[in-house]
C-alpha cells in the first residue's frame, strides 16, 4: 500500500509537516509513505495551460496520485478556510480523475482543539466535488497525545483503504 502524505501549508517549518513526518516514521513495513512536496510549485489552475500538454509540475502531481492507494492532508486553517495552494492542487486533478474514489484522511495540526476545523470543513467541501472517502476529519492538538492521535489517524486511514 501507498500512501501520499499532503502537506496544505508552504511554511518550511509547518506543524503539520511535522503531523506528516509522524505519520511517515509511524508506518508500518508494509506501508510505503510518500511525502509530495510538489504543491508549491504548480502553477495556477488554468486549463488553457494543458492546450499544448499539462505542465511538467501538474504531470508529476497527477502521477503521484495515480501511484497512491490513499492520501493523508494535514491541511491549517487560513482565512477560515483551506490554504489556497492546496485548493489549486486539487483543482488541477478534479476533471482529469487521479483523485477519483480514493481513500482522504484529513486533519490539521492545531495549538488547541478548537481551533481549525473551519480549513477542515472548507477542505471536505472541495473534496466533495471527487468521489472520495474522507477518514478522520478532526484537528489534532500539539501536545502529549499528538503521535498518538495521528498514528490511530494513520491507522483508520490504512484499515479503510484495504
Amino acid at each position: 500500500m501507498r500512501i501520499l502524505g499532503i502537506c496544505g501549508s508552504l511554511q518550511a517549518q509547518s506543524k503539520n509537516l511535522t503531523l506528516l513526518h509522524v505519520a511517515a516514521a509511524a508506518a508500518p513495513a508494509e506501508v510505503e509513505f510518500v511525502l509530495f512536496d510538489g504543491v508549491r510549485a504548480l502553477p495556477l489552475f488554468n486549463p488553457d495551460l494543458e492546450a499544448a500538454g499539462p505542465p511538467e509540475t501538474v504531470t508529476q502531481w497527477r502521477e503521484a496520485l495515480a501511484a497512491s492507494d490513499a492520501l493523508l492532508i494535514a491541511c491549517p486553517e487560513y482565512g477560515f478556510s483551506l490554504p489556497g495552494a492546496l485548493k489549486n492542487a486539487i483543482d488541477w486533478v478534479i476533471s482529469s480523475g487521479e483523485l477519483e474514489a480514493k481513500v482522504v484522511a484529513i486533519t490539521a495540526a492545531v495549538p488547541a482543539r478548537e481551533r481549525g476545523q473551519r480549513g477542515l470543513n472548507a477542505l471536505r467541501e472541495t473534496l466533495s466535488a471527487l468521489r472520495v472517502s474522507i477518514v478522520g476529519g478532526e484537528p489534532i492538538p500539539l501536545g502529549a497525545d499528538f503521535e498518538k492521535e495521528v498514528r490511530a489517524l494513520l491507522q483508520r486511514l490504512i484499515e479503510t483503504a484495504r
